[in-house]
């Protein structure tokens, strides 16, 4: 926990250095920009990652009387992790994903999509939201969230960059050299994937294993996952690359995007699967 908090203020710090970085490369002006821009994005992303996620994915909470089953799961899996139980959020996403986000277990959100509640059973289910809690309790979401803002703070600094190469000052003093602009108007979501990618992919093998730990027994989870990245191919979901590593699957192995190789940071699935079956399974008394 004490390495995660090091590097979620690490990551923040890096954020807000690199807006200010940037900016001066635009002008004074372009510092103070930059400084602002990166005052918001740091506190947007420690306060608001819950809200920023949840908004990304277009869910909503689930509500009183609605999904009791899961309700039921997912308070019993959190009472045997001693953990406060996360508010429940639902996605109408077609493709069967989910994820957690939240900077603390009292501002943590576990939300599930439409479609995996359709191709999972509710054993896998349990596995799938088992996942989501430990990295709830690891407190690694909160590092993916800053990530997130990381990287889509980094592409907007890029944007403002191209726009300010072809439209600076009326005269050589006031304009910034176009050429430094454009370049790092390209350089820089390539530096957004670095960093995002300079998270341990480990995040995601600690989880599976927390999970089935919690679980009892890794085959709902590793079962789970087989069919959750099968399905993930054949069914697009919308979401802007940035957003992709929250997921407990990659939600951009459906889409033909050119460039969305550089998000991907989720390991390969039949590893994931190949440790956890190397588990043996505990008990899975949970009262379910």
């Amino acid at each position: 926990m004490f390495k995660n908090t090091v590097k979620t203020f690490t990551l923040l710090a890096g954020l807000g250095g690199f807006m200010v970085l940037v900016g001066s490369l635009l002008g004074p002006t372009g510092t103070i920009i930059g400084l602002v821009l990166g005052l918001v994005m740091v506190g947007s992303s420690y306060w608001m990652s819950d809200k920023l996620a949840v908004r990304a994915a277009r869910a909503r909470e689930v509500q009183p009387g609605e999904l009791d089953w899961l309700r039921a799961d997912l308070e019993a899996l959190a009472a045997r992790g001693n953990m406060l139980t996360p508010r429940l959020f639902i996605s109408a996403d077609v493709q069967p994903n989910a994820f957690a986000t939240g900077r603390n277990e009292k501002t943590a959100v576990v939300c599930v999509t439409q479609g995996l509640l359709h191709v999972l059973d509710r054993d896998e289910v349990r596995g799938v939201v088992a996942h989501e809690l430990a990295h709830i309790k690891h407190r690694d979401i909160l590092i993916g969230s800053i990530a997130a803002a990381v990287a889509t703070g980094i592409s907007a600094i890029a944007n403002m960059a191209m726009f300010a190469s072809m439209f600076g000052g009326s005269n050589d003093e006031d304009r910034p050299n176009p050429i430094v602009l454009i370049m790092l108007s390209m350089l820089a979501p390539i530096a957004a994937s670095v960093m995002q990618m300079a998270l341990s992919r480990s995040r995601e093998f600690e989880a599976d294993r927390g999970g089935a730990a919690l679980l009892g027994d890794p085959r709902p989870l590793a079962s789970a996952l087989a069919k959750l990245d099968a399905t993930a191919r054949r069914v697009p979901m919308n979401i802007s690359p940035q957003q992709a590593t929250a997921y407990i699957v990659n939600p951009l192995t459906g889409r033909q995007v050119s460039f969305a190789k550089m998000f991907l940071t989720h390991p390969p699935i039949e590893e994931r699967i190949e440790q956890l079956m190397q588990m043996r399974p505990t008990s899975n008394e949970l009262g379910i």
